[in-house]
This record gives C-alpha cells, structure tokens and sequence, in this order.
C-alpha cells in the first residue's frame, strides 16, 4: 500500500511511504477537572479511546489496557503494557510535539486484579501462552512477583521488572510489523 503524506508537506514535496499498516493518530484525552481525580491519577478508558502505537481501542480489552499522564493531565491509552513500553521508546513519534520527559505517571492494568498500577512497580511476565489484543506476544502485568509467578506456572514466561524490558525485546516482541501514522481529518 502506498499513502501520499498531503497534510504535513505542499502537494508538489508529498512524499510516499510503503507500508503495511495505517492507522489513524490518536491524540491525547484531556483531563476534566470535573472527574474528581487527582492530575497523575489513573483514569477510565474511554469507549472511543485509540492507542496510538496501533490504533486499537483499549477499552476493548479492558484486561490488558494501559496508559500514560502527561504533566498537564493529558492522557494517552494503549491496549497493552507492550504497547505502552514501545510508545515511551520514543514519544514523540507517536504523539507530535510531546517528550518523554513530560511524562509524569504510566499505568498498566494488574492481570490478577484489573486494577491499575504504576508500570514501573509492577512485574510482568514475556514469553507465557498468553496473547494479548493483537493476539501475539505480550507483557502482562502483575501487582506482585508471587502473582506473577502463579501465572508463570499456568502459563509458562520468565518474570521481568520494567527495567528489565529492553528495545530488544520489544522488537521481538512486535515482529516487522511495518506501521505508518497519518493525522486524523478534521
């Protein structure tokens, strides 16, 4: 598939990617200040919500969903922690004119609980039976090592910290998949 990137460059400069996938950008949900929650604190995925490394929606599978809470509150969700961790490889590429160091909180979702928990305490597991929403490798996240470890016993996988969790192994993880970004029409 060939797509013509009109919106960014004058039509005579357009420039054509090939790629095997598109999607549309998903750009951040605001805070409301009305919700009650705190500015860093984990939110509801919303319905229409789009990850914006693969442009599922995370609500969609509820069990594997994450997010990211930029310091104004603004939120990105993703439909995995593997697409969480991909998308803080370089922030900016997914959502224009944002840095990684405007990030002041990212959650997953704890696969015992289905509550939300800070991604850099939780532990995942890589390698297990389970497929996530792209119904290919994955990351799920656990709230503690004894839980993860149960899973493991179910599942297969090795446990690893979030520090743990390399570009390497988010590529394996990802495959080739190659992936193109166009901006949403008004």
């Amino acid at each position: 598939m060939l797509l013509a990137s009109w919106r960014s460059q004058p039509s005579h400069e357009a420039v054509l990617v090939e790629t095997d996938e598109i999607c549309v950008v998903a750009p951040p949900v605001p805070h409301d200040p009305k919700s009650g929650l705190g500015l860093h604190a984990p939110r509801p995925v919303p319905a229409d919500a789009r990850c914006p490394v693969c442009g599922m929606y995370p609500a969609r599978s509820p069990e594997w969903a994450a997010q990211v809470i930029f310091d104004n509150g603004d939120t990105q969700f993703f439909d995995s922690p593997l697409s969480l961790f991909t998308y803080l490889q370089d922030v900016g590429r997914y959502t224009r004119g944002r840095q990684t160091s405007e990030v002041a909180a990212s959650y997953v979702t704890d696969a015992s609980s289905g509550a939300w928990i800070r991604a850099t305490n939780a532990v995942y597991v890589s390698g297990s039976s389970a497929a996530g929403p792209m119904r290919a490798g994955n990351l799920p996240a656990f709230s503690s090592a004894a839980l993860a470890q149960r899973f493991v016993s179910a599942r297969g996988g090795v446990l690893l910290e979030a520090g743990q969790i390399s570009p390497q192994l988010l590529q394996n993880l990802n495959g080739e998949r190659r992936h193109a970004h166009v901006e949403s029409p008004p």
